[in-house]
């Protein structure tokens, strides 16, 4: 059958043009691409909650878990869409049981994971564990599912687990795509829908291959809290912006806002990308004892709203000048997401021309600053601010009907 006549057949679904050019054919082809993301429900838009890592790593028990849980619910973060408490390496037993099972920790998980489970739950929240993709985990204190990830699934599932991330150490020098697939499969077959976030640090290029296998992939190393590592990430990541899509995104890593290594800009600056390039917005401070101006920046509704958007397009980098940037995306309804971002050392003056934001030159929107909640009417051709050293300025534009 032509081409054409395939296309034609194809355009009611895929609103692309009846035509034999080489863009129609890469239209097709990415549109195509997005319906074949592996579709167990979740993750139609980037994954939001709380993860135990980055603050506490290794120190972690069901008293904390509990009263992350309460946290979460008490200060508004659920009601700003947070949902998954997800506990991170070293909260089983070095063995497993003599069926070959995780055993909880019995000194710091006394209740048992489905205890905490359902107290996680009762709070309207989801519970989310950690594993590994090789035969120990990162922290070499707890085995991984290599080899038992059938069973490790079907355990998940029987404890009320909503979301797995799966590490990528001890890995037996196996290629992750042969070894993420399986849990995959696994998962598929538990009985319970469950978050499947793979965590092989970008080594194997997964924006290529993993929407087929998970719904998030690490495209980074790991994040530590500092300004070099935050901006390193989000340049790592913004190279595989065309990758993601609804049930399928690209993870930069874990937030680090409220942690004490960056300034509140450098840190409303992280949250900002992070949102604009719908990364997964993953808490990893102590939000029971926030800052006032850490739960600002977490709880800032409208730049959440970006990162929710249901066109689920990546915003990426679209033009820099030496240390002066601006990153921009399409959102629903005809409006873009832009941010200037200085990562310079001294306040300098950023401008975002329509030409580099995907609008027309002749456009008027309305522009709405994110964080000084205030909007502006009638802007034409480009939007400028002064922005000091490493803080940004985040704009939603709504063109004039």
């Amino acid at each position: 059958m032509h081409l054409k006549l395939v296309l034609c057949f194809s355009s009611l679904l895929l609103s692309i043009a009846c035509t034999t050019t080489e863009a129609a054919r890469t239209t097709f082809r990415s549109r195509n691409d997005r319906r074949s993301v592996l579709e167990n429900g979740l993750g139609r838009t980037p994954q939001m909650g709380w993860n135990s890592w980055n603050h506490f790593a290794c120190n972690i028990e069901e008293k904390l878990i509990r009263e992350t849980a309460d946290a979460m619910v008490s200060t508004g973060l659920a009601g700003a869409g947070y949902q998954y408490v997800n506990i991170d390496d070293c909260w089983a037993e070095y063995n497993r049981d003599s069926e070959g099972n995780f055993v909880p920790k019995a000194d710091t998980f006394p209740s048992g994971i489905k205890a905490l489970a359902d107290y996680v739950h009762s709070k309207g929240l989801k519970l989310g564990i950690y594993s590994d993709a090789g035969t120990q985990t990162c922290s070499k204190q707890m085995p991984g599912s290599l080899g038992h990830e059938e069973q490790d699934a079907k355990t998940f599932a029987s404890w009320g687990i909503d979301y797995l991330k799966y590490d990528n150490c001890n890995n037996q020098g196996i290629s992750p795509r042969e070894r993420y697939p399986i849990m995959t499969k696994a998962l598929q077959n538990a009985g319970r829908p469950i978050f499947y976030s793979l965590c092989e640090w970008g080594q194997d290029d997964p924006a290529t291959w993993a929407n087929e296998v998970g719904n998030s992939w690490r495209t980074t190393g790991d994040i530590s809290d500092n300004w070099d590592s935050m901006t390193s990430r989000a340049d790592e990541n913004d190279k595989w912006a065309a990758y993601a899509k609804p049930g399928g995104w690209n993870d930069p890593d874990m937030l680090e806002v409220g942690n004490g290594g960056m300034t509140t800009e450098e840190y409303r600056s992280h949250f900002s990308i992070w949102a604009l390039a719908k990364a997964p917005l993953l808490v990893g401070c102590d939000v029971r004892h926030m800052s006032n101006e850490t739960y600002a920046i977490l709880s800032n509704k409208e730049v959440i709203a970006v990162n929710q958007d249901s066109l689920g397009v990546q915003g990426k980098k679209v033009n820099k000048n030496g240390d002066l940037e601006v990153w921009a995306g399409p959102l629903a309804h005809n409006k873009v997401a832009v941010i200037l971002w200085n990562r310079g050392s001294s306040t300098a003056q950023i401008t975002a021309y329509w030409s580099d934001i995907g609008l027309n030159s002749t456009t008027v929107v309305k522009a709405r600053d994110l964080w000084a909640h205030y909007t502006k009417k009638a802007v034409k051709g480009q939007i400028s601010a002064t922005v000091e050293s490493h803080a940004c300025k985040m704009y939603v534009l709504t063109p004039h009907r």
